[in-house]
């Protein structure tokens, strides 16, 4: 019988293995020579998590290429792998930066987009000046770039930035479902349905009355939120709005104008993390504005305020200091209404989100809370003011980077046409090599300098076009590397099916990051891979261990 044990493989950089790699690697191996001796077909691969950012810094700074530094670090590995003893099947080596592996991430970008997946819009990212290039949330700390911090360094800002995605919000539902089931630490099966985030609720809107600066707002506009316990709507004494909240600034009165764009610019150099950070001291600037609650006619005061985040909801949200701790701290701090409207049996919490029985609710009074939920939607939704909702945390994922060292994204952009995909028998689109590696200043890659390899013609028209510049976020090399493993040399396919189904999922996982990252990414393209036809089952790791 087969088995298969295998650890996240390896960047290459620096003078080789670190003691994490040593403990990461021997684990997989341990499980594969047990398996081996107990007489199972036993296979424990080997490959290099080439692209990246590491390699292109070294390049800038160094002015040696990515290319040649691979293949004067790759060889030191070999030689610590080897004696370090693990059982690696050297016969099956990959590298995600080679023309003959990154063929197959291209191909599959493709295949993306021919399935209405992948696709490419504006967006505000974070921009770093200093590297010319998007930084994810997770990399933003303290307003810089988490490169380099120091006091003379630029803050990151806000930017608009042609971005492709890969619509994985579309398999949201179907990733959350088999997560329960997945023999997998329970740390990061819990990490995958958070970073899911699926929120059922309501999206409930206000009619703001008051305050709103006039020509910034049609007469009487409405502000969305939305909300998991619309039973507790008539609890809701005051509205929050995220800093980036495109009303924000037409519920901004003059005399609140100076205190709104001083807290909004300190909000925004904040990444997502740190201001979700539980325990934070509440902050918050009043908008000078006024919403009515649809259920009892009541003005309530709208604030901005950081814990609010743009990306999550409507970017609004219904303020229940009565049931909700963030709201409770926020309602403290600033001397806002409190009123409970779910009954606590104990009667002694000070802040109860639990199930009851509605008080302080009219004609709802004495109904249980989860049929309150209903019927009050029920109600919005008779009276215009409101409809059920489900919502995710969960993003599409942003595959596209300004850089030069990753693969690059096979489509050509036509003055004509548009973004049109390069033809399947034209890939691999090869990385040129270059002597500059740094961004352009524009916004591209590096590869926008290189001229005669951007310059190209229009699959569709022949007419005179220009290569996408920017390359594939190095998690894309990565979603799909194990199913290259087993049929590295396949130039016709990025891998065998039949070969593939022999050995999937694997039997053994293990790793110390990327619990949300590429976990979910890999589980994605699976479910993909598997929708196509190509393998038997949707899941990749039939086991994983977490040793982070």
């Amino acid at each position: 019988p087969k088995y298969i044990a295998m650890s996240m493989f390896n960047y290459p950089s620096g003078v080789g293995i670190h003691i994490g790699h040593a403990m990461n690697y021997t684990i997989s191996d341990v499980k594969s020579r047990f398996k081996r001796q107990q007489g199972y077909e036993s296979y424990h691969p080997v490959g290099w998590d080439a692209f990246g950012l590491p390699a292109e810094n070294y390049a800038i700074k160094s002015g040696v290429s990515p290319q040649q530094s691979m293949k004067a670090i790759i060889p030191g590995y070999h030689k610590q792998y080897k004696a370090m003893g693990w059982s690696k099947d050297w016969s099956k080596e990959i590298a995600t930066h080679e023309p003959e592996y990154y063929k197959w991430t291209q191909w599959i970008f493709s295949e993306m987009y021919r399935a209405g997946l992948a696709y490419q819009e504006p967006r505000m990212q974070w921009w770093c000046t200093k590297c010319q290039k998007v930084l994810a949330n997770e990399q933003v700390i303290d307003g810089k770039c988490w490169r380099h911090d120091a006091a003379d360094d630029p803050d990151v800002a806000k930017k608009e930035v042609k971005q492709w995605f890969f619509k994985i919000t579309d398999y949201a539902d179907e990733l959350l479902e088999a997560t329960d089931a997945l023999d997998w630490s329970d740390v990061v099966k819990t990490a995958q349905k958070n970073w899911i985030g699926k929120s059922v609720g309501a999206e409930v809107e206000f009619t703001v009355v008051a305050g709103a600066e006039s020509g910034k707002r049609k007469a009487e506009s409405t502000l969305t939120v939305f909300t998991t316990r619309p039973d507790t709507l008539f609890g809701a004494t005051f509205l929050v709005v995220a800093p980036e909240h495109d009303m924000l600034d037409a519920l901004t009165t003059a005399e609140q104008s100076a205190a709104v764009t001083s807290y909004r610019k300190a909000s925004l150099k904040k990444s997502e993390i740190e201001r979700q950070i539980e325990g934070k001291e509440k902050t918050g600037v009043f908008t000078g504005s006024y919403a009515v609650n649809p259920v009892n006619g009541e003005r309530v005061p709208i604030w901005v305020a950081d814990y609010v985040l743009g990306g999550y909801g409507t970017g609004a949200i219904m303020a229940v200091p009565a049931h909700d701790e963030r709201d409770h701290e926020f309602a403290v701090k600033f001397g806002l209404p409190i009123v409970r409207v779910v009954h606590d049996e104990a009667g002694d919490d000070e802040c109860y989100h639990g199930e009851g029985v509605l008080v302080n609710s009219g004609a709802f009074d004495g109904v249980s809370s989860a049929e309150a939920r209903e019927l009050i939607v029920q109600h919005l939704e008779r009276e215009g003011k409101g409809r059920a909702k489900t919502t995710y945390k969960l993003r599409d994922w942003s595959v596209s980077r300004q850089r030069y060292w990753g693969a690059p994204i096979p489509i050509v952009n036509c003055p004509e046409h548009g973004a049109v995909l390069v033809p399947d028998d034209q890939l691999p689109v090869e990385l040129p090599e270059l002597d500059d590696f740094a961004p352009s200043g524009d916004g591209r890659s590096a590869l926008a300098r290189a001229t005669e390899w951007l310059h190209t013609t229009c699959p569709v028209c022949g007419g005179p076009a220009e290569r996408e510049t920017d390359t594939l976020d190095t998690y894309i090399c990565s979603s799909w590397y194990e199913l290259r493993f087993f049929d590295p040399s396949n130039t016709t396919q990025a891998f065998d099916p039949a070969i593939a189904n022999k050995w999937m999922p694997i039997d053994f996982y293990n790793g110390g990051d990327h619990a949300t990252a590429h976990l979910l990414y890999v589980r994605f393209v699976a479910r993909f891979f598997h929708k196509l036809g190509l393998l038997a089952d949707p899941e990749p790791f039939k086991k994983f261990l977490f040793n982070g």
